[in-house]
C-alpha cells in the first residue's frame, strides 16, 4: 500500500493503483473534468501509478497547463482526420499558423480542394474520434528514430528542428498510427475531447477551442480582419528573411549569419514605422496620434521612433502619456482584494484630459501634468504646450483605443495604431510559439534588470496583467487604423541568454515552477544569439537594456506598488 495526499487528506492506495483512478474517486469535486496532475509540484499525465509520500493535485481545462494539454490533444486529432479524409499522398504540407481570437488558423497544400464539404468530413471524423475513446499512446525514442519519422511524414521543420535538440531521447504521441510529437502533455484517449469546432476560413481552417474561463463551451469565432492582416503580413516577413520556424532560425545562427538576419529584420521594422508615419504625414487633419497595446509590446521604443520618423516627414510630434491624467491615489477605484486598480478607465480623469486635448486642438496653450507616482498626485512644473500647424500629439496608454477615453476629440483627427508582439516564428508545422509567451519572457528580462524582480514574481503577476489586457485591450484593437507587429525574429534566441538564469532561479516547490520549467523547455530549441551587434534604437533594447531611448516604464498596479516601495526605501 501506498500513502498519498488528495485533496489534503492522507489516503491509502494500492501499488499499482493510476493517477486516473484516483481522479475518477474525486471527480465530483471538481468543476471541470480533470485533465492532468501535479505530483509534488511535477506535472504528470494521468496514466502514471500514484507514488509513496508523495502530493497530488488534479488540474482541469480550468488551469493554464489544462487547457494548453486540451489544446494540443484536439489538434492532434485534427490532423489524424486530416490525412484519414483526405490521404496522406495527397498532401504536401499542413500547419498551424496563427491564433485569432479563439481559433488556430491552419493552412494546407496539396492534391485537394478546400470546401465547406471537406472541413465539414473532417469534424465529423474527429467527432467519431471522441466518441470512441480512443486511446492517446506515448512511447520514448531516439532522437535519431524521431527525425527518420518526420521524414516519413515529410514533417520537414520538424525534422529540420531535431537536429539541434540536445537530448537524446523524445516522446512521440500517436492515435491509430498517426504518430507526432508535441510540446506537452496529452490527454489520456479522445473522449476527454468534447469541445471544439471547425469552419472554412478564408483559405483553409479555423480550429475553434474553449478558452479557460469557460472550457465547456466554444465561443462564436468573430473575425477580425486588421489582426488577420498584420498576422499574414507577420507571415510573409518570414517567408522574405527565409526564417518560418525556429529550426530555420537556428540554421541561420549556425551558418554565422545571425548578423545579416538582425540588419534585414530591423530594416523591415523601420519601413513600416516610416509607412506608418508617411500615412500621417499624409493627412494633415491627424492631429493626435493614439497607442495602445498589451504589456512588453515595446509601446515606448515604437512610439520614440515614430516621432523620429515623423520629425523626417517635418511635423513636431509631443509624447503625452496618459498616465500623467491618472486621479489622485485617495480617489482611485479599489479592485474586489482593496488594491488600487490602476488598469480601469475610472482610473483616469477623463474629463480634464479631454478639455486639455480639445483646448490643444482649438490652438491655446495648455500645462501639461505630470503624475507623481510616489507621492500618489498629480503635479505641475510649468510645462506648457501649444499646438502650431505641423505639431503632432503622439499619445500612449493602454485606453487609447477606447473611445470613452477620447470622447470629446473627432475621430477625424485621431490616428489610432495598435500595437503588440505577434510572434512570427512557429516551432514547427503543427506546433506554434503563443503570442503571450513572447511577451511574458520580454517581461521577465526586464523586470529582472530594472526592478531587480525575480522570475517568479514576474509569472505569479502575469495572469493579472492578462486580464486587464482582455477588458481593456483587445476588444478595441479592431479599432485601430493601423497594427504595427513588434516581434523581431530573432528576439527569443537573444532573450534566452538573459531570461534562463532567472527562470532557473524559481524554487522548485513554488507554485511557478511548472509555468518556469515549461518556458526553459521552450527556450531550450533556440540556440543563443549575442546582442552586441543589435541597433541601440531596436524595440528588443526596451527589454535587454542598452537602448538610446528613455524606455523605463510603470506599466501596472504592479509596477506601480514596486516602484513605490523602492521609492521609499
Amino acid at each position: 500500500m501506498v500513502h498519498v495526499c488528495v485533496l489534503g487528506e492522507n489516503r491509502q492506495y494500492s501499488e499499482d493503483t493510476l493517477l486516473k483512478d484516483v481522479a475518477k474517486e474525486v471527480q465530483e469535486s471538481f468543476s471541470h473534468e480533470i485533465l492532468l496532475a501535479t505530483v509534488d509540484g511535477k506535472l504528470q499525465e494521468l496514466h502514471k501509478k500514484v507514488k509513496e509520500g508523495t502530493s497530488v493535485e488534479f488540474l482541469t481545462a480550468a488551469d493554464k497547463p489544462g487547457i494548453q494539454t486540451y489544446r494540443r490533444s484536439v489538434l492532434l486529432i485534427l490532423l489524424k482526420a486530416f490525412y484519414e479524409v483526405i490521404g496522406a499522398e495527397h498532401i504536401q504540407k499542413v500547419s498551424v499558423e496563427y491564433a485569432i481570437a479563439n481559433g488556430l488558423f491552419i493552412e494546407s497544400a496539396g492534391s485537394f480542394e478546400k470546401t465547406q464539404e471537406l472541413v465539414d468530413r473532417i469534424k465529423a471524423k474527429m467527432r467519431e474520434y471522441v466518441a470512441a475513446e480512443i486511446p492517446i499512446m506515448k512511447r520514448n525514442v531516439t532522437t535519431d528514430e524521431a527525425i527518420e519519422i518526420f521524414r516519413h511524414h515529410r514533417m520537414y521543420e520538424k525534422e529540420r528542428l531535431f537536429r539541434y535538440r540536445r537530448v537524446s531521447r523524445v516522446n512521440l504521441y500517436s492515435i491509430g498510427g498517426f504518430e507526432d510529437y508535441y510540446y506537452g502533455y496529452m490527454v489520456q484517449n479522445t473522449g476527454y475531447l468534447k469541445y471544439f469546432d471547425l469552419i472554412l476560413y478564408r483559405d483553409g481552417m479555423m480550429l475553434l477551442l474553449p478558452e479557460q474561463k469557460n472550457p465547456e463551451q466554444v465561443a462564436e469565432f468573430h473575425d477580425r480582419e486588421k489582426l488577420f492582416e498584420v498576422l499574414d503580413e507577420t507571415e510573409s516577413w518570414g517567408r522574405q528573411l527565409e526564417v518560418p520556424t525556429v529550426g530555420a532560425l537556428d540554421d541561420v545562427i549556425c551558418k554565422g549569419k545571425a548578423s545579416e538576419l538582425i540588419l534585414m529584420q530591423e530594416a523591415l521594422m523601420e519601413k513600416k514605422i516610416g509607412d506608418i508615419a508617411e500615412q500621417i504625414a499624409g493627412r494633415p487633419d491627424k492631429k493626435i496620434v493614439m497607442i495602445a497595446g498589451p504589456s512588453s509590446s515595446g509601446k515606448t521604443t515604437f512610439s520614440h521612433r515614430l516621432s523620429i520618423q515623423l520629425k523626417a516627414k517635418g511635423l513636431k510630434p509631443h509624447p503625452i502619456a496618459v498616465d500623467n491624467y491618472f486621479v489622485n491615489r485617495v480617489d482611485s477605484p479599489r479592485d474586489e482584494n482593496g488594491n488600487y486598480n490602476y488598469e480601469v478607465l475610472e482610473c483616469l480623469d477623463v474629463a480634464l484630459f479631454n478639455q486639455n486635448m480639445t483646448d490643444l486642438l482649438a490652438g491655446k496653450t495648455v500645462e501639461m501634468p505630470e503624475y507623481n507616482f510616489v507621492k500618489g498626485q498629480r503635479e505641475y512644473h510649468g510645462d506648457f504646450l501649444t499646438l502650431g500647424p505641423d505639431d503632432v500629439l503622439v499619445i500612449e496608454g493602454i485606453h487609447c483605443l477606447n473611445e470613452k477615453l477620447s470622447y470629446a476629440l473627432p475621430r477625424k483627427n485621431k490616428f489610432k495604431i495598435y500595437i503588440s508582439a505577434l510572434t512570427q516564428l512557429n516551432i514547427d508545422e503543427h506546433n506554434r510559439i503563443p503570442t503571450t509567451d513572447g511577451r511574458l519572457l520580454r517581461r521577465i528580462v526586464r523586470d529582472a534588470r530594472t526592478r531587480g524582480a525575480s522570475a517568479q514574481d514576474t509569472i505569479r503577476m502575469w495572469p493579472s496583467v492578462r486580464r486587464g489586457e482582455e477588458e481593456n485591450i483587445f476588444p478595441y484593437q479592431e479599432d485601430a487604423d493601423v497594427m504595427f507587429n513588434s516581434a523581431l525574429v530573432y528576439e527569443l534566441s537573444v532573450l534566452k541568454q538573459y531570461a534562463e538564469p532567472v527562470l532557473f532561479s524559481v524554487p522548485r516547490d513554488s507554485a511557478e515552477y511548472v509555468e518556469a520549467k515549461r518556458l526553459l523547455k521552450f527556450l531550450d530549441y533556440f540556440l543563443g544569439v549575442s546582442s552586441e551587434e543589435i541597433p541601440h534604437n531596436s524595440l528588443i533594447r526596451e527589454f535587454i537594456g542598452g537602448s538610446c531611448f528613455k524606455v523605463l516604464k510603470w506599466e501596472t498596479v504592479e509596477d506601480w506598488n514596486v516602484g513605490l516601495d523602492l521609492a521609499l526605501l
